[in-house]
């Protein structure tokens, strides 16, 4: 375990609520805040911390504050300004920001905390809501070895793997890699599924012999059952991975890296959303096939 630690959690959504009650686990004093304060409190209501009504309140003091909202400007809203956790943060504390956001927002945070003598690690996570409810979370990191080495230990409350990539703006990076690799492993697999259920196979049998070999991925092993059965009112969001693809064609571009196949998919993502599938799973593009 790692030494105990005065901790915040501002965001508390699916991923950051059960994140911040592994914190309170782990045995780091809590302290959280969220946009909806009913869902502070019950947060503070059902573990070891207490709520309060402002990023910088809830930061006031603390070692590390880790941060997991939505989007950049959802970032900048919680970490800068009056009631921001910059302003509650002192010299010497650490700032993670668990947001699958931009590369450059990153870096420009960490211009900011450096200026303040405060660290910083962009730090997104992969596994999902589950990986959250589980603790097995994997982490990818941007920033300063001396800076990972103090908040790693803490991290490691809710993760599996932590790595440090890279400078700043690197946990990020490989954060679009990641979700550029996921929506091709699910188009191919919607296709794949589709493709099975059409010519009158057995599905189970057929994933149960294809997952043993070349083919297996975790969409196969954890999505191919609800694909067959068209039930998508779970997991990771459509909208999200909308979010996520947008700034990974953008950084795309920016890099003059070429990304046909994500951007045709994204598009198959807007025609779920057309659908009313907004909310639903990402493994949802197969509804696309089988409903065309």
């Amino acid at each position: 375990m790692s030494e105990t630690m005065k901790t915040a959690f501002i965001g508390l959504g699916v991923m950051g609520y059960p994140m911040a009650g592994y914190l309170g686990k782990s045995g780091h004093d809590v302290a959280v805040y969220n946009r909806t304060a009913a869902k502070a409190e019950k947060w503070a209501g059902a573990h070891a911390g207490a709520a309060f009504a402002t990023p910088r309140e809830a930061a006031n003091g603390c070692d590390i504050v880790f941060v997991c909202v939505g989007n950049d400007d959802d970032v900048r809203s919680v970490v800068l300004g009056d009631d921001g956790v910059l302003a509650g943060m002192t010299k010497g504390s650490i700032l993670v920001d668990h947001t699958t956001a931009s590369a450059d927002l990153a870096r420009e945070l960490a211009a900011i905390c450096a200026e303040a003598g405060i660290g910083f690690l962009d730090a997104p996570v992969s596994g999902g809501q589950a990986g959250a409810e589980n603790g097995a979370l994997t982490v990818m990191v941007g920033g300063e070895q001396a800076i990972f080495d103090r908040a790693a230990p803490v991290i490691d409350a809710y993760s599996q793997a932590c790595t440090l990539i890279g400078p700043a703006g690197s946990g990020q990076l490989a954060k679009m890699v990641n979700q550029i690799c996921i929506a091709g492993v699910v188009q191919g697999l919607s296709e794949a599924v589709n493709f099975g259920m059409k010519a009158g196979l057995d599905m189970e049998k057929v994933i149960g012999t294809i997952s043993k070999g070349a083919a297996q991925s975790w969409q196969m092993e954890n999505r191919w059952e609800t694909m067959v059965e068209g039930k998508f009112d779970y997991g990771f969001a459509v909208d999200w991975m909308r979010k996520d693809l947008g700034i990974c064609l953008a950084e795309a571009e920016r890099s003059n890296a070429r990304l046909p196949t994500t951007a045709l998919i994204d598009q198959f993502y807007a025609q779920v959303q057309a659908r009313g599938g907004a909310r639903w799973d990402t493994s949802s593009l197969v509804h696309l096939l089988a409903n065309d």
